[in-house]
C-alpha cells in the first residue's frame, strides 16, 4: 500500500476517498486512531492508502478533483 495524501483535515480526506470511491479505486485511511489519540493537535497526520497498481490512476483523478496540492512527496 502506498500513502497517497497525508493530512490532519478529514474533509479532504473523505473527499479524495469519495472521489476514489466513484472511480472503482479502493483506499483506506491510516493512522486514524493514533491521531485521535494525541489530542488533534496535528502532530500525526492520516494517510489515504492505495494499492501500488492503483497509485498512477489515482493520482490522475484526485488532480482531476483539485487535490494535487495534497499529494504526498514521493
Amino acid at each position: 500500500m502506498i500513502a497517497i495524501i497525508k493530512t490532519n483535515n478529514p474533509v479532504t480526506l473523505s473527499y479524495a476517498q469519495s472521489v476514489l470511491n466513484d472511480n472503482d479505486i479502493g483506499s483506506f485511511v491510516a493512522d486514524t486512531h493514533a491521531s485521535i489519540i494525541e489530542g488533534s493537535i496535528g502532530a500525526i497526520p492520516r494517510r489515504l492508502m492505495v494499492i501500488e497498481e492503483d497509485v498512477a490512476d489515482a493520482r490522475n483523478i484526485l488532480t482531476k478533483a483539485g487535490l494535487e496540492e495534497e499529494f504526498c512527496r514521493i
